[in-house]
């Protein structure tokens, strides 16, 4: 009894190793060695207890399946269910016995393998989901710093910009400075107003509305703009998406050109929608692509949401083009060939 005990004991012992995660992404020297003890443990009490102690070939065989690839591991699982068959014909036991020895190998080892695996899919699902819930925050991050940049960039340049205005004609004009500084109030409301809606979700964008504030900031910053916003009406999504890009196009002219003209060109050819925004006053000019800066690439992911794609370039009068075509309907995320592929 007690040699028994310890025997069993020892089995199981090894058994519990076998089925640890960490166990099996161990050397191939390693497992083989302890696999090699298990098989003694398992064949050496035969000498004691006979075909009684068959039912622990099973245990084996789950272990053969966890630790050894396949299918190798099939073939070995095989030949040790054959073995413990042909060990009770040896010793001429009656026909049931003789098939039940190996059917029992077979199934104890195959619930054994099973319930080691099921184990191992549920801690895979938990650590899948606490991966997707990492991913989750690090999307809800990028969104958060995207719409910030996108939506209140534009509206601290214009109250920049504005109150600049402001300290200059307070001495001389102040009924125009009295203008100006409704006209700040009223994009500080909508500053609070975007930063509101940023911790909820992106809000819709007029590209028309976008148009008509330009002309505003564009007059108070004494920049001749030019517009032609030919495209009627759009699905939200576009129009949103077109509208991001006037407004970051506004921001980059204010904050990084010396401009005195700013065109604004949109229009709807078949089946897809072109906005071209120029200006000249570029303060270096590079090579003949623009350098992409995070505002350009948040435009760039915000197109590709739509299926739309974005260019960006210095063309030879010294005049930076930013130019964004966009389908009439969107395209669905899943059937959009990335940005990067299409980029010029």
């Amino acid at each position: 009894m007690i040699l028994c005990l310890a025997c069993v004991t020892a089995l199981c012992g090894v058994q519990l190793l076998h089925t640890s995660p960490r166990t099996r992404r161990r050397p191939m020297r390693w497992r083989i060695l302890t696999l090699t003890i298990q098989a003694v443990l398992t064949f050496l009490p035969f000498v004691w207890f006979g075909i009684t102690w068959g039912s622990m070939g099973g245990i084996l065989g789950a272990s053969i399946l966890l630790m050894l690839p396949r299918p190798v591991s099939w073939i070995l699982f095989g030949l040790l269910a054959a073995a413990i068959g042909g060990y009770a014909f040896a010793l001429h036991l009656p026909l049931i016995s003789q098939i039940y020895a190996p059917l029992t190998t077979l199934l104890t080892g195959l619930i054994l393998y099973g319930l080691t695996r099921l184990t191992d899919l549920v801690h895979e699902v938990h650590a899948a989901r606490a991966e997707l819930a990492r991913m989750a925050v690090a999307q809800e991050r990028l969104r958060f710093s995207r719409d910030v940049h996108d939506l209140l960039g534009y509206s601290l340049s214009a109250i920049t910009l504005k109150c600049e205005l402001i300290h200059r004609l307070v001495p001389t004009h102040p009924g125009r400075a009295l203008d100006e500084v409704a006209s700040v109030l009223n994009v500080s409301r909508q500053a609070l107003a975007d930063a509101r809606l940023v911790a909820r979700s992106y809000r819709e964008m007029s590209l028309a509305d976008e148009a008509e504030s330009a002309a505003t900031v564009m007059a108070a910053a004494d920049i001749r703009i030019t517009m032609d916003i030919a495209c009627g009406r759009l699905h939200p999504a576009v129009d949103t998406a077109l509208a991001t890009t006037l407004r970051e196009g506004i921001t980059n002219v204010l904050r990084h050109s010396k401009a005195q003209s700013f065109d604004i060109r949109a229009v709807r050819e078949d089946k897809t929608v072109r906005l071209l925004l120029v200006n000249d006053g570029v303060v270096e000019k590079g090579p003949s692509t623009a350098p992409v800066g995070s505002g350009l690439e948040n435009l760039r992911t915000r197109l590709d949401a739509v299926g739309g794609r974005l260019t960006a370039e210095v063309d030879d009068d010294g005049r930076f083009r930013l130019m964004a075509e966009v389908p009439v309907r969107p395209i669905p995320p899943a059937t959009v060939v990335t940005g990067a592929g299409r980029d010029a």
